[in-house]
């Protein structure tokens, strides 16, 4: 059982080592692996993902039913693309507890109290998560030789 958390400034530590965690960031391997984040950037990222959200972002950790973190998930407006796209991480340590499906089902639950219809993702086609996301109601919009491109109706 997950419980999402509005992270505290005091939090990012986690998004921190998560982010420098090889195995965690293995999704991201095609794109640069893992991601520095100084504690210099966090200030701009939290005025911005917490604080400022606009309801164009939303972000919350995972906790699990000890208090642990064990993941973040996130949705943002694409201007690019010109859609929401969702974001799920589960730190590797707690990998293959079902904590994937239960955070993307977390996730899917708040873009629609939000007043989102339609949640997207882009992952990269060697990723094993694809397979959770077409489990739990996303339907592949297509795919090029480096990223699927999925959907859900919410």
């Amino acid at each position: 059982m997950l419980t999402p958390y509005v992270p505290k400034y005091e939090d990012l530590w986690f998004r921190q080592t998560m982010l420098a965690d090889e195995e965690t960031m293995s999704y991201n391997r095609a794109w640069g692996g893992t991601i520095p984040w100084p504690e210099t950037e966090w200030k701009d990222w939290y005025d911005h993902w917490i604080i400022h959200h606009e309801g164009k972002r939303y972000y919350r950790y995972l906790k699990n039913q000890d208090g642990q973190y064990v993941g973040e998930i996130a949705y943002h407006y694409d201007h690019e693309l010109q859609q929401m796209i969702a974001d799920v991480i589960v730190y590797s340590r707690y990998r293959r507890r079902g904590y994937g499906a239960e955070a993307l089902e977390l996730l899917c639950s708040a873009a629609k109290s939000n007043g989102i219809s339609v949640l997207y993702d882009d992952i990269a086609i060697d990723n094993p998560a694809i397979r959770i996301f077409l489990r739990h109601g996303f339907a592949e919009e297509y795919r090029t030789r480096e990223k699927v491109f999925l959907r859900k109706a919410l």
